[in-house]
């Protein structure tokens, strides 16, 4: 036997489909696809924003390092998963937060909601997503003392909330107060643009979830008697945090639904919670608590849209005619 046949011949444990990517190389570009909009936050607000980024970043890794080598585990801090949880957890947070703030979410999102279920693959929520909302639970005041030029000022969804005009330009653009990565749509539309062309996301989940909202939004709107207005809705899109939560968070490899059917009811359901949540709760915002409410939806999802086995079939309960019968 020669030995081309030997190699054709030669028996290996699955998986048998390998590929060049790999997590490290994808979390590498998820973190320069969030540069873009990082970037415009640290020149909107300024050099705290910065800090406030960095601090965020090196508590996750630095969290995820100490407590492996504690559990003397492998250290895996390569694979940039932490990175990623940290610059979206930082993105998350307004800039006028102090210092311990992004430390204590950092440690929260990596050792309680990540390390403590088993690490990166194993954590049932986005992990940069329950820090902020510890975060939120814990520091309110601080959490939503939005800044812009040193001066506090409401939110564009929240000013819309109270009844008042926004300029959607200055939100399209990002010339607004808000959380650090959330303001300028452009610069995460970019953002989002680089991951869909390498193939990293797809367009079920943040297109279902963006065109869910729209719907939900128009009908609520009609259904009051105020109209249909592009600009209210343009305004809402816009506005806190949607389009970075539906490109960068909701499609989270770990806390979305692997089957194309579960990821279009998934992003049908954060859409429409997300909708709930403006619509008729009292805080503006909605996008953080609807994608942790989809996170732990996931399992169900996946339980009702995973194909069937060929060769499978579903068992048939016996009719009470048929029971009889068979007792006959």
């Amino acid at each position: 036997m020669n030995e081309e046949n030997t190699k054709l011949r030669r028996v290996s444990s699955n998986p048998h489909v390998r590929s060049a990517v790999t997590t490290s190389n994808i979390m590498f570009w998820v973190v320069i696809a969030l540069l873009p909009a990082a970037g415009y936050g640290v020149y909107h607000f300024g050099a705290n924003a910065l800090v406030i980024l960095l601090l965020s970043v090196l508590s996750t890794v630095g969290s995820e390092y100490i407590y492996e080598k504690l559990m003397k585990k492998p250290v895996t801090i390569g694979d940039f998963s932490a990175v990623v949880t940290g610059l979206l957890l930082g993105m998350n947070l307004p800039s006028t937060v102090v210092w311990y703030v992004p430390v204590l979410g950092g440690i929260f999102s990596i050792v309680v909601v990540k390390m403590l279920f088993g690490g990166l693959g194993q954590n049932f929520m986005n992990p940069a997503l329950a820090g902020r909302c510890f975060l939120l639970i814990s520091f309110p005041a601080a959490m939503t003392n939005f800044a812009l030029d040193a001066v506090s000022t409401a939110t564009p969804l929240a000013m819309i909330k109270n009844g008042e005009e926004v300029n959607v330009l200055n939100m399209v653009i990002g010339n607004i107060p808000g959380t650090i990565g959330e303001t300028s749509m452009i610069a995460i539309v970019i953002g989002a643009c680089i991951l869909i062309l390498l193939g990293i996301i797809d367009l079920r989940i943040p297109g279902s979830y963006i065109v869910s909202f729209a719907a939900f939004v128009v009908i609520v709107q009609l259904v009051k008697g105020n109209g249909f207005h592009p600009a209210y809705l343009s305004a809402q899109l816009a506005g806190g945090g949607l389009m970075l939560g539906a490109f960068f968070m909701a499609t989270d490899y770990v806390t979305s639904p692997i089957t194309n059917k579960g990821k279009y009811i998934y992003g049908i359901f954060l859409g429409l919670m997300t909708g709930i949540f403006r619509m008729f709760a009292t805080s503006a915002e909605g996008v953080s608590y609807a994608i942790i409410l989809g996170n732990l939806l996931v399992p169900l999802i996946e339980k009702w849209t995973l194909p069937r086995a060929f060769g499978i079939k579903k068992p048939v309960k016996a009719s009470g005619k048929g029971k009889e019968a068979k007792e006959a």
